[in-house]
């Protein structure tokens, strides 16, 4: 089962559209996972149109009517993987032992919210994912998002992929 994984897209306000790139992801996924702050409605929609399956949650940037049709958490069991996905989970001190205490019962936890890319694994063997942000790199060298392959109760093929700078917009730190 192919997954692509994003967050923080913040349209229209920190780009005008999903990255070429991303879009043309979207009919290879068989699950499209969005971790929070999508800022507009059309943007979901897009992507429940594309999408073969999407799951998504709502962040703290994202108004009254993406916070009635998204949840807080999702919770999805994906090639014998137990998945959560959730917009924010503190900062980065802590947020392994804070992630394995709230989510015992997980094999692979998305987050969002920091735009900054994050790959590692609990104690108690919870794996923690952000893909970065595909529209707002803050900090980063690139904008981000993630594929990776779920089956046999494993995730594998885990790609951060780096996408190229906008045109006409100036890299800045």
């Amino acid at each position: 089962m192919r997954l692509l994984l994003m967050s923080d897209t913040h349209l229209p306000k920190r780009a005008r559209e999903l990255p070429p790139e991303l879009v043309a992801e979207l009919p290879r996924a068989d699950v499209v996972i969005h971790a929070g702050d999508w800022v507009d409605v059309a943007t979901l929609d897009l992507l429940e149109s594309r999408s073969a399956r999407l799951i998504g949650v709502h962040g703290n940037n994202d108004g009254a009517e993406l916070s009635a049709r998204l949840p807080e958490v999702a919770r999805a069991e994906l090639g014998g993987l137990r998945l959560g996905v959730v917009h924010e989970t503190g900062g980065a001190r802590g947020r392994e032992r804070r992630c394995a205490e709230r989510f015992p019962d997980l094999d692979v936890l998305v987050f969002g919210h920091s735009h900054i890319p994050w790959d590692s694994v609990t104690d108690t063997g919870l794996r923690l994912l952000n893909p970065g942000s595909p529209t707002d790199r803050r900090r980063q060298p690139h904008c981000t998002y993630l594929t990776a392959t779920a089956s046999g109760g494993e995730l594998t093929d885990v790609v951060l992929h780096r996408l190229p700078p906008r045109a006409g917009r100036t890299t800045r730190a």
